[in-house]
């Protein structure tokens, strides 16, 4: 018998790094998402095969039922196996009874976008395995990794979503956001891949009136999502890109990258890498392919 289990992508708008401390961040589900199927196997073990958005297998391995036991010694392979590893050992501790499911099937992940553009593929991965599984996502996503999990939060719902973290409990408010403006919204890909790790020591470090700049981004993030005009959201943005430039010690990406835009560029999660988002209109595609970046997104590409 056949089960298929699915999960949305993600984008933050605002909140990155400061929804760590609890601040509140307005993360957006993404139309394209991460597609798991499970089948039955006729040999003993978990076979898994994980398929790109081109339909190549970029990834395939198997795992013995020994080996996805909770107390089962760690072997050494690639890193992206050891990961499926990890995931996979963790859900079994949560909830044993997963493992009579897993040692005789077939496992068979599906992308539906880019392994390059940074849109969830772990955070919709372990969604999958969680339904699967029948485990909370968040706290198999905290047993192995670590994040606030508002990519879980939009993994599991279709509306865009005001998160917070309130003592390491998620409180998710789903919002019924159409900006008008939404023609004007494009998302445009960095070519690249960014460790998020620095800046938040940087953050951590260089923030000194941590509380007021929480209240600051909570303030931004509500105000974002009630204003109706291009010109008062572009505003917001340009506070949050400075108070997060001012806490980072990070030079805003439109200074670094694009001085000369006619219009607002602001970082969606980690700085420096994956996709920002662009205020402007259809011309903005020329600006950037001009600059060496092709992949523009219009909002309604990929939001719902």
């Amino acid at each position: 018998m056949k089960e298929t289990f699915r999960s949305n992508g993600k984008l933050l708008l605002t909140g990155e790094y400061a929804v760590l401390d609890g601040a509140l961040a307005l993360g957006l589900p993404t139309l394209l998402g991460q597609e798991l199927s499970i089948e039955s196997w006729s040999e003993k073990g978990l076979h898994w095969k994980s398929i790109d958005v081109d339909q190549n297998v970029w990834f395939e391995t198997t795992f013995t039922e020994a080996e996805l036991k909770p107390d089962a010694s760690f072997t050494r392979g690639s890193d992206i196996r050891n990961t499926l590893w990890t995931l996979l050992r963790e859900a079994v501790r949560l909830n044993p009874e997963f493992l009579e499911k897993i040692k005789s099937c077939s496992a068979t992940s599906r992308l539906e976008f880019s392994r390059k553009w940074g849109l969830g593929s772990s955070s919709t991965l372990i969604n999958n395995i969680a339904q699967w599984a029948g485990v909370d996502a968040f706290t198999l996503l905290w047993n192995g990794f670590s994040g606030s999990g508002y990519d879980i939060a939009c993994a599991q719902h279709n509306k865009p979503l005001i998160y917070k973290l309130k003592n390491k409990v998620p409180e998710i408010e789903l919002l019924e956001y159409d900006p008008p403006f939404r023609k004007n919204l494009f998302f445009v890909h960095l070519n690249r891949k960014q460790n998020s790790r620095e800046a938040i020591s940087h953050y951590r470090k260089n923030v000194a009136n941590q509380q007021g700049f929480l209240t600051q981004i909570s303030e931004i993030t509500r105000a974002v999502t009630t204003c109706s005009e291009l010109s008062e959201f572009e505003t917001l943005l340009l506070e949050h890109e400075e108070l997060l430039s001012d806490a980072l010690q990070l030079q805003r990406i439109q200074d670094q990258l694009f001085p000369d835009f006619n219009g607002v560029v602001k970082s969606l999660g980690a700085w420096g890498g994956d996709f920002v988002l662009a205020t402007g209109n259809e011309n903005i595609r020329s600006y950037f392919n001009k600059k060496g970046y092709q992949t523009i997104l219009a909002y309604d590409d990929l939001i719902p």
